[in-house]
């Protein structure tokens, strides 16, 4: 990547994560002025995170703090692309093998049980995907539906990345309060139109990271 390159793609992450602290800030606002909204549709089927309680100066140090990565750090190859999640930045870095990078804010796992990490792979791309929940998901929230078909309502969004992992995706969402959130049980979600970028340029083999 050419140092124009780099610079335009800082400058459509900085844009990427402005939205992101703007959202963040809208959602922690509500809540400290008594805003019942936002936890009372949290309790909603598919809408399940944990409601944001950082100040200003949390959230802002948090992204501030995120960083470009180097691919040679983590793969031995980008020959068929390459693609890193830091669960702990709430991130998704992709690497092309044409040069392109950008990084793209995510929501990650609502704990540590349900946080996988290693190396795994995508196995299947599905557009328009339909959902139904796992056995876990079905314990854990009893009033879930049993399925959702593509549409508005569905938690995996417009696209649907499937890894080797059982169960675990790399997905679109349509409740974008969930980006830079605790809000999945296990998997990766994306903003709609970062998801449709991802799932154009990922291929069946791109390897993929979880940290």
């Amino acid at each position: 990547m050419n140092r124009d390159e780099g610079d335009k793609a800082a400058r459509l992450d900085r844009r990427a994560f402005a939205r992101l602290a703007g959202g963040s800030l809208i959602a922690a606002a509500g809540l400290a002025l008594g805003g019942a909204g936002l936890a009372a549709e949290s309790d909603e089927p598919l809408h399940d995170f944990v409601p944001d309680s950082q100040d200003r100066q949390t959230i802002m140090r948090r992204i501030s703090g995120l960083h470009t990565a180097r691919w040679q750090d983590h793969f031995d190859s980008i020959e068929n692309d390459a693609i890193l999640v830091s669960i702990d930045d709430r991130v998704l870095h992709y690497w092309g093998a044409d040069g392109f990078y950008r990084i793209y804010p995510t929501s990650v796992p609502l704990t540590d049980e349900m946080t996988r990490r290693g190396r795994t792979s995508i196995t299947l791309k599905r557009p328009d995907p339909d959902w139904r929940p796992t056995e876990a998901m079905l314990r854990r929230r009893p009033d879930l539906p049993t399925y959702v078909a593509p549409g508005p309502d569905n938690p995996l969004g417009i696209r649907a990345l499937n890894l080797s992992w059982p169960a675990y995706r790399i997905h679109g969402t349509n409740d974008i309060r969930k980006i830079g959130r605790q809000s999945s049980s296990g998997c990766v979600g994306l903003f709609n139109e970062h998801i449709l970028e991802v799932y154009d340029r990922a291929k069946i083999g791109t390897p993929v990271l979880l940290v």
